[in-house]
């Protein structure tokens, strides 16, 4: 699938875009290449960009002394971004780094401000994005305090058993707060039944 499929595709389960309005969205939004483990953004940086993956892997994490805290592991058709850093223009804390070669789909702030007026559907599809962000989030933090650590793991295996292919275990581990060694019993539990 071409990467400008992947953006309409994306938009239209959220908003009808005529051609014209299309074409003024495609205008806004650049194509960025990443390759493997590289910094999107660093701790400190203002973030620029909100990132569509069209193809790849990128995780969002944060240092918590010397550790590498995962907060989101982001793959196609997915957005990832420092929210409050994009939204405020104040230094992110997190790091947002590709795990895989990744391409993204951006737009900048300026041009997704210029978007809202061009084309106001697009406020629309940002509002529901946003929702949709939210309640995924609230899911998680739920899921992560209501579950122990088996149940979590299990849950993400049904969700995303893909993932254990293409992400590293120990980024797993960090983004389920589980130990690695626990996270490599688990899996060798798995593999076993």
């Amino acid at each position: 699938m071409q990467i400008m499929d992947r953006a309409q595709e994306f938009l239209s389960k959220y908003i009808t875009l005529n051609g014209e309005e299309f074409m003024t969205v495609v205008r806004a939004l650049e194509i960025r290449e990443f390759g493997k483990k590289q910094f999107v953004t660093k701790p400190g940086e203002v973030e620029q960009y909100l990132n569509f993956v069209a193809q790849g892997l990128a995780r969002k994490f944060f240092y918590k002394n010397k550790e590498e805290m995962v907060t989101h592991i982001a793959k196609e058709n997915e957005i990832i971004c420092c929210f409050e850093s994009f939204t405020t223009l104040t230094p992110s804390a997190y790091v947002v780094e590709t795990i895989e070669p990744t391409s993204f789909i951006s737009i900048s702030r300026q041009n997704l401000e210029d978007i809202y007026l061009a084309v106001p559907k697009m406020e629309r599809l940002a509002r529901m994005v946003i929702t949709e962000q939210f309640i995924l989030n609230e899911h998680w933090e739920y899921d992560r305090v209501r579950f122990g650590s088996r149940e979590r793991f299990i849950q993400f295996v049904k969700e995303n058993s893909n993932l254990l292919q293409r992400v590293p275990q120990k980024y797993l581990a960090s983004y389920l707060n589980i130990k690695p060694e626990t996270f490599s019993r688990l899996k060798h539990l798995l593999k076993r039944s």
